[in-house]
């Protein structure tokens, strides 16, 4: 794969995932105990032989740049190509569900033109998959397209999985006529990964003429409007797909990694699923622990009862709480006697003893970053 390279769009709406989003971009919110969002989209890259990948940073960055680093757990601390990351000239969060990130592409439009692959991979960090690329460039070449489009179709009775995202409609020929960036109604059950394979020259020209014509937007202004003059194809996939994008999808998506089948698909499918590397020991468990049916990351110490449930690095479970359907995420302490249900609990968290929360499957409560209850 020689011939792509890898363009990640951090630009992406975080209004309903303000609770866990108020200080990080999206990319960067922790996920399934160990990892961040934007792991997944830099673990596809690197696993589909993609070696030079642009990371278009948006809002508060600090927490993302210190997980990323350099690039070398995903091989992307290189001398040539490698990990780049492009600067944004707006600050604070992305709001609506057109965000303006045509600008930054315009203003960053020099490493689009002088990298030598050919093609882009242009893709978000809210679609969590394991997927390799190399399958959607044979179908591109094959239909000699200009755009072709990820998308994933689900039930037409499952439209809470549609919600809050973008739909595109295909033809009999798998060609894209229409999309919808988050409608109201649903009128189509295929959705959109957000991840479109380009020419790099075709990029460069559709983002300087969006631009020149007012635009704001890359998905409306270079692909929706030029719908009916580009042959854009759609590609089916038919793989797991978590689309993070609300506290609700989120909490889902977690909970649905208790499923081992989920759990090997997501991170062993296509490659392994690579992240920030911490030297810390082995989860501990305690005399009186019970843990059942759960993900508990490295440097834990557990002493009271964890079911279905997710705790990140460094969490304390003290002797008689009790944690059930919630997320626990890096250095979470539960005191003595706690007790916690359909709770996610953001990093540095502290609930004392004796406290018990609640919330309800479809409406977790969350609690902020460093908060002590």
């Amino acid at each position: 794969m020689k011939n792509m390279m890898g363009l990640i769009n951090l630009h992406e709406s975080d209004e309903l995932l303000r609770e866990i989003a108020s200080y990080r971009p999206l990319g960067a919110i922790p996920f399934a105990g160990r990892y961040r969002l934007i792991d997944f989209i830099l673990s596809n890259l690197i696993n589909s032989g993609i070696t030079n990948v642009g990371i278009l940073a948006a809002g508060n960055s600090r927490s993302l740049m210190d997980h990323i680093r350099s690039g070398k757990e995903w091989d992307l601390a290189r001398k040539k190509d490698g990990l780049f990351i492009l600067p944004s000239l707006q600050t604070g969060h992305v709001q609506g569900a057109f965000p303006n990130d045509l600008a930054d592409f315009f203003n960053n439009l020099d490493y689009i033109k002088c990298s030598r692959q050919r093609y882009v991979l242009l893709a978000g960090s809210r679609m969590v998959c394991n997927i390799n690329f190399e399958s959607v460039l044979r179908f591109h070449t094959e239909r000699k397209a200009d755009i072709t489009v990820l998308y994933k179709e689900y039930d037409g009775s499952d439209t809470s999985r549609l919600k809050n995202a973008t739909l595109v409609e295909t033809d009999s020929d798998g060609r894209v006529i229409d999309m919808e960036i988050c409608p109201v109604n649903a009128r189509s059950n295929k959705l959109s990964m957000e991840m479109y394979l380009i020419d790099r020259q075709l990029l460069v020209d559709l983002i300087d003429a969006s631009m020149s014509r007012g635009g704001t937007n890359v998905a409306r202004d270079c692909f929706i409007k030029n719908l009916a003059s580009l042959r854009m194809y759609g590609y089916l996939f038919s793989g797991y797909l978590a689309c993070i994008n609300s506290v609700q999808s989120y909490f889902e998506h977690s909970r649905e990694l208790l499923n081992p089948e989920v759990w090997q698909e997501l991170f062993f499918a296509n490659g392994s699923i690579h992240t920030k590397v911490k030297d810390e020991a082995p989860a501990k468990y305690q005399q009186d622990a019970i843990v059942q049916y759960s993900l508990v990351a490295n440097g834990s110490v557990i002493a009271g009862k964890v079911e279905n449930s997710i705790l990140f690095r460094g969490v304390k479970v003290h002797k008689g709480a009790r944690i059930v359907n919630s997320i626990i995420m890096q250095k979470g302490e539960i005191g003595p006697g706690a007790v916690l249900e359909n709770v996610i609990c953001d990093k540095d968290v502290k609930i004392t003893a004796g406290k018990k929360l609640k919330g309800e499957l479809n409406h977790p409560v969350v609690i902020g970053k460093g908060t002590v209850v």
